[in-house]
């Protein structure tokens, strides 16, 4: 966790820890995230709730506190992957046993939680992955991004040698392994995708993905907006290739 994030707490009367934590990064999600909030604390009593606020001009913060959320607010715009590990350390030095991630946009249904988590807890798997492929995606994907999801799950299969539906999922529940595992400095910043999900294979962990649902998010906010999918590209062509080759194939490693 960033040294310089501020933390806010969960409330004296939610301070009892639970096993379970779901954490939600966002970026001006001030409309959205005190619903989503209530809605994931309702969903079941097993759930705390971590916001990562990576940067927001709105509020945010105070509305997901307000409904009953842990807090840590990034001194300005990290970038996605840097607010989920974030996340993650909060998690490993608060002694969460399992960890949940969704976006806070609306697009993961609080319903999808519960049955990633009973996959989880089957035992064999470490890592579980939502995939919208495998399940369904209640709206309408842009010809281009289906387009390069699609040729991301066929590289990233093609270097797993194994089938990987949804290697853009954000939508995971993992356990402690992959939370320490997620430590890491080779964690990106910006986009962690399908080159994550070789790391996780190549470590020897067991990930598995299972169908879920998936819903639009609001109109006109994405990750993947002007010129970032260029970028997007670039990078995790670049970063899946170096993942490989620095795979337990490629240096000997057992």
């Amino acid at each position: 966790m960033s040294p310089s994030a501020t933390v806010i707490p969960l409330r004296p009367a939610e301070a009892q820890r639970r096993s379970t934590l779901v954490i939600i990064p966002c970026l001006d999600e001030g409309p959205r995230i005190r619903a989503l909030v209530q809605d994931v604390l309702a969903s079941s009593p097993d759930l705390d709730v971590l916001i990562i606020d990576d940067g927001s001009t709105d509020d945010t913060a105070a509305e997901a506190e307000a409904a009953g959320a842990a807090v840590v607010r990034l001194p300005f715009n990290l970038g996605y992957g840097a607010a989920l590990q974030t996340g993650y350390k909060y998690a490993l030095e608060a002694g969460y046993d399992r960890v949940v991630q969704m976006d806070g946009d609306g697009q993961h249904p609080v319903s999808e939680l519960v049955p990633l988590l009973t996959r989880l807890d089957s035992g064999d798997v470490d890592l579980v992955v939502g995939s919208r492929f495998l399940g369904r995606a209640d709206y309408r994907i842009p010809i281009a991004r289906l387009l390069g999801i699609q040729l991301f799950s066929r590289l990233t299969s093609a270097l797993a040698r194994r089938r990987i539906t949804d290697p853009t999922s954000g939508l995971q529940a993992m356990n402690r392994k992959v939370l320490a595992f997620y430590q890491q400095d080779f964690y990106p910043y910006d986009y962690p995708d399908g080159d994550m999900l070789l790391r996780v294979q190549y470590a020897g962990l067991r990930f598995e993905e299972v169908p879920v649902v998936m819903v639009g998010g609001p109109p006109g906010k994405s990750m993947h907006s002007g010129l970032r999918p260029i970028y997007y590209v670039y990078k995790l062509l670049l970063s899946l290739g170096l993942t490989w080759l620095s795979g337990p194939d490629r240096s000997g490693d057992p």
